[in-house]
């Protein structure tokens, strides 16, 4: 693989997530290898069908849901995104949004070996169960460093 077809990979794969949908959920096989790994705070799985059984169930479980990615680089070993994940849990109006980073790994093909997403899931997620949520959040302020 050259240097410049990582940025094509990457380009191909950041096209697919932003325009990922409930009813596209098929291109992520043209951009993902069929031994594609996947993990993030709640999943890791192995190959294509499984990666794209977790976004089936996100869109299950989520109305509304769309990535924007916001920033991207191309390092020597793998390339990187920063997104903003906004949806609306199914039955309720409010749109939440979950900020995080994702690593990619791409073949001699272009095609995505590994992606690894990368983000806080108690301050973003657990901290907004209600009695979860307090717990974590006196956690974070005894763990936290004192401010000057």
């Amino acid at each position: 693989m050259t240097d410049a077809e990582p940025a094509a990979g990457l380009d191909a794969y950041i096209a697919a997530f932003e325009a990922l949908t409930p009813d596209r959920l098929d291109t992520l096989r043209g951009v993902c290898s069929e031994n594609v790994r996947f993990v993030d705070p709640f999943n890791d799985v192995q190959g294509v069908e499984a990666f794209i059984a977790v976004f089936r169930h996100m869109y299950q479980t989520l109305d509304d849901a769309v990535f924007d990615v916001t920033d991207r680089a191309v390092g020597s070993d793998a390339s990187y995104i920063r997104w903003i994940l906004s949806a609306r849990r199914k039955g309720n109006s409010a749109r939440f949004t979950i900020t995080g980073m994702s690593e990619i790994h791409f073949d001699g093909s272009g095609h995505a070996i590994l992606h690894v997403d990368h983000w806080d899931a108690a301050a973003q997620l657990y901290e907004r169960v209600p009695v979860l949520g307090w717990v974590l959040r006196r956690l974070r302020g005894f763990l936290a460093a004192p401010t000057v």
